[in-house]
C-alpha cells in the first residue's frame, strides 16, 4: 500500500484493500474516501466490503465515487464538504490516486495557493496540469471562449522580456505580440549596488512599464499562474487564458527571503539591509555613512544567484567609503560566503583578493545565513566546511548587507515546463525548451549554466528572437548563445574588475586589453558602469538596438 501525503489533513493512494484497515489505523488515519466506482475493475473490493471492515478496526468510512476522467464541480465540493465533516487525517483512494488528488485540488481551490496546490500534488506524484486551468478558477469548470491569441507571447517584462519584445518588433513589425507582466514600474536593478554606495539616486533606476514596452506590443498586465503547453495556452489569475503559437519565459527568479529565519521582519531596520531591494537599497548608504565603529558582515547565499558579484560589491564600496573617511581600522569586516571560493571564475580573483586584504576583511567560506536576529543584532550562520562535522555559528553584527537565496518563481517550479530543479529546461546555446519547440526561455528563469547577469540578458535576446523569426520561417534554429555573462565589480569607488566570462568559465572580454584589461582595477570600467551602461540598457537593449550584442550564427557544421 502506498501512501501519498497532500497536507496535514489528507493522504491519497491506489486501490486499498480489506486488510491494509489495521495499518491505515496505525499510520494515524481516522477516515476514509473512497472515489472509485464499485465493478470498476476486477481487482477491487466493493465499497460495502470496504466500510465494514474499516468500522472493525475503528475507522469511518464514506463512499463518493467519480468516474475516471470525469471529475464534476460538484464532486469537488462534495469531496470537499467531506474533508471538513470526517474526523481526520483522511486516506483517500481511487484506481490510482489521481482522481483523489483531482478532488483534493479542486477543492482547495478557493482557499490555496494554486502554486502550491501543484507543489503539494507534484510531490506526491500526481500531475495535475490538466486541470490546471480550473484550479485557477477557484475549482470550476471554465465558461470563457473568448480567449486572447497571438503570435508571440512572452512572460515577464524584466530586462530579458522587454529586450526579446524589442528584437523581434525590429525584425519583424507585423508580429502580433503580447507582453505579460503585472507590475507598474520596471527597474534597472544593476544600479542598486550604486545606489547602496551612494552613486546613483533610487530613481535614476526606475521607469514606468509602459513607458518601456515597444510600441505595437499589447501589455497584459496579469500574473501568470499555470501554462499549458499541449494547449499553447498561457493561463492568467482569474482564469483569463491566453493562446500563442511562440512562447518567451524570463519572469526573473525569486528572492527567496523567507527562507532566512526572523528576515523579514527586519529588513530595513535594526542595521539589516539588502542592495537586492529598490526600497533598501538607500538604506544601506545610510548605514555605511552612519557607523563609525563595529562589525559589518556581508553574506552569500548557495548559487545559483542573480549576478554572483552583487553581495561583495556592497562589501566594496562600504569598504571604501570608511577608508576614505579614516574609520576603516575602527571597523571589522566579515564576508560570509556559503561557496568555498571568492569568485567563480579564477582570473579575477587574485585582483578581487587584494581589495579584500587592503579592506581587512576576514573571508568566512562555507558560512550559510540561516537566522537573523534583528533587535538583539546577531546572525545566525551554518557552516559546512567539507570533511567536518556541520555546525552552526553566531556572529553579532552593528550592520549586516543579506544577499537572499533565490530560486525560480513558484508558477514556474510547479510547472510542467521546469526541469528537476524547478528552472526553465532549455538547450544551452539555441535557448529553445528541450521538450516544447515553440517555447524558448532567456534570462534568471533558465537553467542554461550561466551568469544571472542584465548583460547575459543583453545577450540572450537576440538569440531569442533570431530563432523564433527562423521557426516561423520554417528553418532551424540560426543563432546561439556561448554563456556570456558580464560582472562589473566595483572594488573601490572610481574602480571596477570587468569580468567577462561565458560557459566554463572562459573568459570573454569585450575590449582590448590595452584599453580594459578585466583582471585588474580600471578606471575606464568604472566610467562604463556609472555612465554608458545606464542610457545601453534604458536606450539601446529595451529597444531592439543590439550594440555589440548582435546574435552568434550557428556555424554550418554545428
Amino acid at each position: 500500500m502506498q501512501i501519498n501525503e497532500l497536507s496535514d489533513a489528507l493522504s491519497v493512494s491506489p486501490q486499498i484493500g480489506t486488510d491494509d484497515m489495521p495499518a491505515i489505523r496505525d499510520a494515524g488515519y481516522r477516515a476514509i474516501i473512497c472515489n472509485r466506482p464499485d465493478g470498476e475493475g476486477v481487482d477491487q473490493p466493493n465499497f460495502d466490503e470496504i466500510e465494514a471492515a474499516a468500522k472493525a478496526t475503528g475507522l469511518v468510512a464514506r463512499y463518493l465515487p467519480v468516474t475516471s476522467g470525469l471529475v464534476r464541480d460538484e464532486d469537488a465540493e462534495s469531496f470537499g464538504a467531506a474533508l471538513m465533516e470526517l474526523p481526520g487525517p483522511v486516506l483517500a483512494y481511487c484506481r490510482t490516486g489521481t482522481r483523489s488528488a483531482t478532488l483534493w485540488s479542486l477543492s482547495q481551490a478557493k482557499t490555496r495557493p494554486v502554486p502550491d496546490i501543484l507543489a503539494a500534488t507534484n510531490a506526491a506524484g500526481y500531475d495535475m496540469a490538466g486541470v490546471a486551468r480550473r484550479i485557477v478558477n477557484g475549482g470550476k469548470t471554465p465558461t470563457d471562449s473568448g480567449d486572447a491569441k497571438f503570435d508571440v507571447v512572452i512572460v515577464g517584462g524584466g530586462a530579458g522580456g522587454i529586450a526579446v519584445a524589442a528584437s523581434l518588433r525590429a525584425r519583424k513589425p507585423g508580429l502580433e505580440i503580447a507582453l505579460i507582466d503585472p507590475a507598474e514600474i520596471h527597474y534597472y536593478q544593476p544600479g542598486w549596488t550604486m545606489v547602496g554606495g551612494g552613486i546613483f539616486a533610487p530613481a535614476e533606476t526606475a521607469k514606468t512599464m509602459g513607458s518601456l514596452i515597444p510600441r505595437g506590443v499589447h501589455w497584459i498586465k496579469s500574473a501568470v499562474a499555470a501554462f499549458e503547453p499541449t494547449d499553447n495556452a498561457v493561463i492568467l489569475d482569474g482564469c483569463r487564458v491566453v493562446k500563442y503559437d511562440r512562447l518567451v519565459i524570463c519572469p526573473g527568479l525569486k528572492l527567496d527571503w523567507a527562507k532566512i529565519d526572523g528576515l523579514e521582519e527586519t529588513l530595513g531596520r535594526n542595521g539589516v539591509t539588502s542592495n537586492y531591494r529598490y526600497d533598501l537599497a538607500p538604506y544601506t548608504w545610510e548605514l555605511v555613512q552612519g557607523l563609525k565603529t563595529g562589525r559589518a558582515l556581508f553574506t552569500q547565499p548557495p548559487m545559483p544567484i542573480k549576478c554572483a558579484g552583487a553581495p561583495q560589491k556592497a562589501l566594496y564600496l562600504s569598504a571604501d567609503h570608511w577608508h576614505r573617511t579614516g574609520r576603516l581600522r575602527d571597523i571589522e569586516i566579515g564576508f560570509c560566503n556559503a561557496g568555498g571560493v571568492l569568485f567563480g571564475v579564477k582570473d579575477y580573483v587574485p585582483a578581487l583578493q587584494s581589495y579584500m586584504d587592503k579592506y581587512s576583511a576576514r573571508l568566512n567560506f562555507f558560512h550559510n545565513l540561516v537566522a537573523v536576529d534583528g533587535p538583539a543584532r546577531q546572525a545566525t550562520f551554518e557552516v559546512t566546511k567539507p570533511d567536518c562535522t556541520p555546525e552552526c555559528v553566531t556572529l553579532d553584527f552593528d550592520m549586516i548587507h543579506v544577499c537572499p537565496p533565490q530560486c525560480a518563481p513558484d508558477f514556474i517550479r510547479v510547472s510542467p515546463l521546469a526541469d528537476a530543479a524547478g528552472w526553465i529546461d532549455v538547450d544551452q546555446a539555441t535557448l529553445r525548451h528541450r521538450s516544447h519547440d515553440n517555447i524558448w526561455s532567456l534570462g534568471d528563469v533558465m537553467n542554461a549554466p550561466n551568469a544571472k547577469t542584465a548583460a547575459a540578458a543583453r545577450i540572450q535576446a537576440p538569440v531569442v528572437a533570431e530563432n523564433i523569426v527562423a521557426d516561423i520561417a520554417g528553418r532551424e534554429p540560426v543563432a546561439q548563445y556561448d554563456g556570456y555573462g558580464s560582472c562589473p565589480l566595483t572594488v573601490e569607488r572610481g574602480k571596477i574588475v570587468l569580468a567577462e566570462f561565458g560557459y566554463g568559465g572562459v573568459m570573454k572580454p569585450s575590449f582590448p586589453k590595452f584599453l580594459i584589461d578585466g583582471t585588474k582595477p580600471s578606471r575606464l570600467a568604472w566610467l562604463l558602469k556609472e555612465k554608458m551602461l545606464p542610457p545601453i540598457y534604458w536606450k539601446a537593449m529595451l529597444r531592439g538596438r543590439e550594440w555589440m550584442a548582435r546574435p552568434e550564427k550557428i556555424s554550418a557544421g554545428g
